[in-house]
């Protein structure tokens, strides 16, 4: 299973990716895959503040849905309109099509409390 090594990895399973002060949001590989076939993602609007560790949308399976909880605070300034018409992006490409918010972080010190790849695949493993 892939897991990037430059990008940080919260409990709940999402991926974050660093890029110019904003931030890159979407679920792991290893989310997708326990999830099972992504059949709908619902995501925040342009300019919806999140906090860390709050629900900010959801994807839908063909088993169960699941919150998505945000890794970092901010305010959204993309929105990955794509998944709406093909949430399949999230089973095949979790780190590049499917990602789903991009956020302008409101304290850049919160990266410090995700997790490396490393310690992400330590987790999944236990």
């Amino acid at each position: 299973m892939s897991t990037p090594k430059d990008l940080r990895y919260s409990e709940e399973h999402e991926w974050v990716k660093l890029e110019d002060g904003k931030v890159r949001i979407g679920i792991t590989h290893f989310a997708q895959s326990e999830l099972g076939d992504i059949v709908f993602v619902e995501l925040p609007q342009v300019g919806d503040e999140i906090k860390t560790d709050d629900p900010f949308g959801s994807v839908e399976s063909v088993k169960t849905v699941s919150e998505l909880y945000a890794p970092v605070s901010g305010k959204v300034i993309e929105v990955n309109a794509d998944l709406e018409d093909s949430p399949e992006f999230v089973n095949e490409s979790p780190y590049d099509k499917a990602w789903m918010v991009v956020v302008e972080l409101s304290d850049a010190s919160e990266m410090d409390n995700l997790m490396t790849a490393e310690q992400y695949e330590k987790m999944t493993q236990e």
